[in-house]
């Protein structure tokens, strides 16, 4: 397969679209061509009857993405609930066979593919069904956003060690600061911690950005790694 990873995320809110959107505009930088799938986004807008997938289309942004949004973003809904309660309330089915069937028309056109989970690695998908197997069904290795703050070491070893016991292959942590310095010590001390205590290695620090991620691009070898991590 083409190098392709499955971005996910430690909780909700730790910048995984941020984190991924900085991969999909270095690549793109780097002259590959990127695609990239939101396959559920849920706490969509509706506006005049059509919901907004805000993160889908930030992705599609940062890629340049020539794609159907529909087919990056094959099911969104309004309520800001796990994708599998989500659907429930609007009588939908969230179907793995659709979201790859999405996805192999995206990685043909593409020579680094990022796929965004929502929420954390066990939140549910469809009935029996999470965002592991998800990974799994797709055959993608993982990248763990994790939000630099107290009880950052605890969620990321959690999430690393729960991935790699369900056969996940993990390329690696990306460590992003979610807030500007507020006075918590341990995030001068969670890098070093997670790189000692983790089987996996911390890929990157984002700082904190005020903005949009547009003016933070990775160097080309950590997009190098991430190749050979694929």
């Amino acid at each position: 397969m083409k190098p392709s990873f499955f971005i996910t995320g430690t909780d909700t809110g730790v910048g995984k679209t941020a984190a991924a959107c900085i991969l999909a505009r270095s690549f793109r930088a780097a002259g590959y061509r990127v695609g990239v799938m939101k396959p559920v986004e849920t706490g969509c807008a509706d506006k005049d009857g059509k919901l907004i997938p805000q993160d889908a289309l930030r992705l599609k942004e940062a890629s340049g993405s020539t794609a159907a949004l529909e087919t990056i973003n094959p099911y969104r809904f309004t309520l800001p609930l796990s994708p599998h309660t989500a659907s429930e309330h609007f009588g939908a089915t969230i179907e793995f066979d659709n979201i790859k069937s999405c996805f192999d028309e995206l990685i043909k056109e593409s020579d680094v593919m990022l796929v965004e989970g929502a929420g954390g690695l066990l939140v549910p998908v469809s009935e029996g069904r999470t965002m592991a197997d998800l990974a799994i069904y797709l055959g993608m290795p993982l990248i763990v956003v994790s939000a630099n703050r107290l009880g950052t070491i605890n969620h990321t070893l959690l999430t690393v060690h729960c991935a790699l016991s369900k056969g996940l292959k993990v390329a690696g942590v990306i460590l992003n600061n979610t807030t500007p310095k507020d006075g918590d010590i341990s995030r001068e001390y969670n890098r070093a911690d997670i790189e000692r205590l983790s089987p996996v290695p911390v890929l990157f620090e984002i700082p904190f950005l005020k903005k949009e991620v547009a003016p933070f691009q990775l160097e080309e070898g950590h997009l190098s790694f991430l190749i050979r991590a694929s």
